[in-house]
Order: C-alpha cells, then sequence, then structure tokens
C-alpha cells in the first residue's frame, strides 16, 4: 500500500491559508487542517511546533506579500505610508487572516522586511535613535489596531451589514435628547463606524507621523 503524501511547508501553509479564508483563527485547528490535507497531525508538526507557530507563518506570509517589488521612494513619511498602505491592500485580499497577525504576532521574514523598512525611515527623519523604538511601536500598532478593525467590517455578510446599520439608526437618531443631548444634537451627522475606514486609515496615520514631524522640529 503506498504510503501517505508527504506535503510541503509550502503546501501546509497554503492549505491553512485556505482554511482561515473560510473561518477564523478561533476555530482553527492543526487536526482540522491534517483532516483536509488527508493526512494526520503529527505531519504536520514535522513542520511547525505548535498551532501558534503555524499561524505565525501564514499570517508572515501576507507580510511578504505585501513587501514583494517594495521600493522605498520619496521621504520617510511617504515611504512609511506607502507600506502601511501595501499592508492593508494584503490583508484586504485576506482579511481573515488580519486577527491572526494582531494575535500572533509573527518574527519570520516578512515581518523583519517591514520592521526593517519602518525602523529606516524614521532613522531618515531625524529623530533620535533613543525615540525610535518607541516611535515604531507606535506606528505598527495602530497599523495592526486600524487593519483589524477595516477587516472585521469588511468579512461581514451584506444581511449582517444592513442589520447593522438599521440598528445604528435607531440607537442614534431615537437617543433621548435628555439623557444623551449630544448624541442627538449630532445624531444626523454621526456614522456607523464602518464607514469612511479608508479615509480614517490614511488620516490617523498621518496625524502619527506629523506628530513625529513635530517632535523633530522642537528638539
Amino acid at each position: 500500500m503506498a504510503g501517505r503524501r508527504r506535503w510541503s511547508t509550502e503546501e501546509i501553509l497554503d492549505a491553512a491559508a485556505e482554511l482561515l479564508r473560510t473561518g477564523d483563527a478561533g476555530s482553527f485547528s492543526v487536526r482540522r487542517l491534517a483532516a483536509n490535507l488527508g493526512t494526520d497531525s503529527s505531519s504536520l508538526y514535522r513542520h511547525f511546533r505548535s498551532k501558534t507557530e503555524l499561524l505565525r507563518a501564514v499570517a508572515d506570509r501576507i507580510l511578504l506579500a505585501a513587501m514583494d517589488g517594495y521600493r522605498p521612494e520619496g521621504d520617510w513619511k511617504q515611504r512609511i505610508t506607502t507600506l502601511a498602505l501595501r499592508v492593508r491592500d494584503a490583508f484586504g485580499r485576506q482579511p481573515q487572516l488580519a486577527a491572526v497577525w494582531g494575535r500572533y504576532a509573527s518574527g519570520g521574514p516578512g515581518s523583519r522586511l517591514v520592521m526593517e523598512e519602518v525602523l529606516q525611515a524614521l532613522r531618515a527623519s531625524g529623530l533620535p535613535d533613543a525615540e525610535i523604538p518607541a516611535r515604531y511601536h507606535r506606528i505598527v500598532v495602530l497599523i495592526a489596531a486600524l487593519i483589524a478593525a477595516e477587516a472585521g467590517v469588511s468579512t461581514i455578510t451584506p444581511e449582517e451589514r444592513e442589520q447593522g446599520i438599521e440598528l445604528f439608526r435607531v440607537a442614534v437618531l431615537g437617543a433621548d435628547p435628555e439623557r444623551f443631548p449630544a448624541l442627538a444634537h449630532f445624531a444626523r451627522e454621526v456614522r456607523p463606524l464602518g464607514a469612511d475606514r479608508h479615509a480614517a486609515f490614511e488620516e490617523l496615520l498621518a496625524a502619527q507621523l506629523a506628530s513625529i514631524e513635530g517632535s523633530i522640529r522642537t528638539s
């Protein structure tokens, strides 16, 4: 009888990404992945020591895809903005994996490429070296949080979206002006959480970079 097929690391990651695309990290299991591949869990543990290590590798491939073909251009702010938009677009094509990245931070090659470029750009800004690690951390946390938030909205069904918008309208437009005076005042201008996320992403990132620029000018 022929033995079971030996799956390569890349094939395992492809299958894991597909399984995550149709589910989420919470329901993901190595056993379920092995069943999809027609093998047993032990064969996968020869490639990855744990589920967490496997998930980190899947998320890291998204970062590698984002950095594929990237070339630093423009000043330090343009470099960070371009990189952030590339990462957002890469996770936008596989939004279910954005939560994996946020939860299972990767130290793989894709992650190192992103880290190197952000740190290099910050050094080019003129920031003192002592301030760069903290600024780097704030930028990366902001990017990851905004990407995860966008992904959360993009993965809901049209029916869920419509239901959410209707609940929002009822809650906001029906707000008691005595108990919620500010909400009642701005009710017709306030928009649902999912609105204008793309514009908000760029505006919030620009504000963070402007804060860095301001600190450089005053130092």
